[in-house]
C-alpha cells in the first residue's frame, strides 16, 4: 500500500483509540458496556481509515494486541480455582456438554451452509469458546459476583482451553493433510503446546522468589506481574509459540501457588485500560467489511445455533452442578461473548504460513456480532441474577 496511506493511518491510530474510550464513557451513562462500544468504533474506523486494515493486521499491532490479551487473560486465570471443578465433577461435566454441544450443532450448521469438513471443524471447535476477555472485564466493570459469575467465569476457561487445543490439532491435521509432514505438523501442534505452557508454567513457578528478591513489592506486585507478561508474550511470539497458552499456564500457577491471592493484581492501572480500549477496537477493525457482509447468513445463523446449544447443555445439567435452571439459562446468557482468541489465533497462524481468514470469515461476522450484543447480554443475566454491584448507568458503585 501506499505509504503516505500508511503513514496517514498510523497517525490516525491513536486517535481512534481515544475516540473509542471516549464513546465507551458516554456509552457507559446509558448502561451499555464500554467494550462493545469499542468493537463498534474500532469496526466503523478500520473501514474508513486509508491503511486501516493494514495497519491492524501488522506484525507490531498483533504484537500489542497479545500483550494487550494477555494482561486480561493472567487476570482471568488468577480468578480460576481448579478446586471449583474438583468440589463437584457434575461442573466439568456441564462444561464437556457445553462444549461438545455447541461443536456438534455448529458442525453440522457449517455443512448445510455447504462449508467444507475441515473449515466447519475449526468454526465448530472456537465457536464454543466464550470470550474471557469481555466476560472479566465486564464482572470486573460491574463488580459482580455469586453463583452465575464463577460458573460462567470457570466454565468459560474450560471451553476457551478445550476451543484452543482442538484448533491447535486441527490445524495440525490441516497441515498433514496439505504437506504429508507428520513431524512438521505434530511439532507445530503438540510440541508448541507442550513448550508454551511449559514456559509458562516455569514463569508462574519463579515468581515467587522474584517478589521476594523485590524490596517493597509484597503487597503490590503489579508492576512485576506486568513486566512478567509482555515478556512472555515477546519470547512466545518470537519463537512463533501461541503466547496465550503460555499465558493461561502462568496465570494457574500463580492462582493455585504459593503467591498469595492479595499480591496479585485486581488491575493494571491506567496503561491496562489503555490497551484494554486498544485490544477490543483492534479486534475489530482486523474484520473486512466485505468478508463480514459475505458470512453474515451463516454468522447470524452461528449465534443463534451456539447460544441454544450453551442454552441447552447448562440448563440440563443445573441440579447436578449445584444450580437451579433458573441459574443455567442465565449463565448461559452471560457466556454469549464469542472469544477474541479466534481473531489472534488467526494472527498466530498466519506467522506459520496458514493463512484462514477466508475459512473463518463466517466466524469472524459471529465474533464481531457477539462483540456488540455479547456484552449487553451478559450485563443482563448477571443483573437478572442479583450480582451485580455496580450501580446503573454509569453512576459510582455502592460501598
Amino acid at each position: 500500500m501506499p505509504e503516505a496511506a500508511l503513514s496517514a493511518a498510523v497517525l490516525a491510530w491513536p486517535v481512534v483509540v481515544a475516540l473509542a474510550w471516549m464513546a465507551g464513557e458516554v456509552a457507559q451513562r446509558w448502561s451499555v458496556p464500554r467494550i462493545a462500544t469499542y468493537a463498534l468504533v474500532g469496526f466503523a474506523c478500520a473501514q474508513a481509515l486509508p491503511g486501516g486494515a493494514a495497519l491492524a493486521s501488522s506484525p507490531a499491532a498483533s504484537l500489542l494486541a497479545n500483550v494487550a490479551f494477555g494482561l486480561v487473560l493472567f487476570e482471568f486465570a488468577c480468578r480460576i480455582d481448579m478446586r471449583w471443578f474438583r468440589a463437584n465433577p457434575w461442573r466439568t461435566a456441564t462444561g464437556v456438554l457445553d462444549v461438545a454441544l455447541t461443536v456438534v450443532a455448529t458442525y453440522a450448521l457449517c455443512r448445510a451452509f455447504g462449508a467444507t469438513p475441515i473449515s466447519s471443524l475449526l468454526i465448530a471447535t472456537m465457536a464454543a469458546a466464550t470470550s474471557p476477555a469481555s466476560l472479566s472485564r465486564l464482572v470486573g466493570e460491574l463488580r459482580s459476583s455469586g453463583q452465575v459469575t464463577e460458573h460462567a467465569l470457570h466454565l468459560s476457561a474450560f471451553n476457551c482451553v478445550c476451543a484452543l487445543l482442538g484448533f491447535k490439532f486441527i490445524v495440525g491435521y490441516w497441515m498433514f493433510r496439505t504437506s504429508g509432514d507428520a513431524a512438521m505438523a505434530l511439532s507445530n501442534t503438540v510440541l508448541v503446546l507442550l513448550v508454551s505452557a511449559g514456559v509458562g508454567a516455569a514463569f508462574g513457578s519463579g515468581m515467587p522468589l522474584v517478589l521476594r528478591l523485590l524490596p517493597g513489592k509484597a503487597g503490590d506486585a503489579t508492576l512485576p506481574f506486568a513486566l512478567a507478561v509482555v515478556v512472555l508474550v515477546g519470547i512466545t511470539q518470537a519463537l512463533r509459540f501461541p503466547p496465550l497458552v503460555a499465558i493461561l499456564a502462568f496465570g494457574l500457577v500463580v492462582r493455585q501457588g504459593p503467591v498469595r491471592r492479595n499480591e496479585a493484581p485486581g488491575n493494571f492501572g491506567a496503561l491496562g485500560e489503555v490497551l484494554v480500549v486498544f485490544l477490543f477496537t483492534y479486534v475489530a477493525a482486523t474484520v473486512d467489511w466485505q468478508r463480514a457482509i459475505a458470512g453474515v447468513a451463516l454468522g447470524a445463523s452461528l449465534v443463534v445455533v451456539r447460544a441454544a446449544a450453551k442454552l441447552i447443555a447448562l440448563t440440563v445439567l443445573a441440579p447436578r452442578s449445584g444450580m437451579t435452571g433458573k441459574a443455567g439459562i442465565l449463565t448461559a446468557l452471560a457466556m454469549s461473548p464469542l472469544s477474541t482468541l479466534v481473531v489472534l489465533l488467526v494472527q498466530d497462524t498466519r506467522a506459520v504460513g496458514i493463512d484462514l481468514i477466508d475459512a473463518l470469515a463466517p466466524l469472524a461476522t459471529a465474533t464481531l456480532l457477539l462483540m456488540w450484543i455479547g456484552p449487553l447480554a451478559t450485563r443482563v443475566a448477571l443483573g437478572l441474577a442479583g450480582e451485580v454491584q455496580h450501580a446503573p448507568k454509569g453512576e459510582p458503585a455502592k460501598p
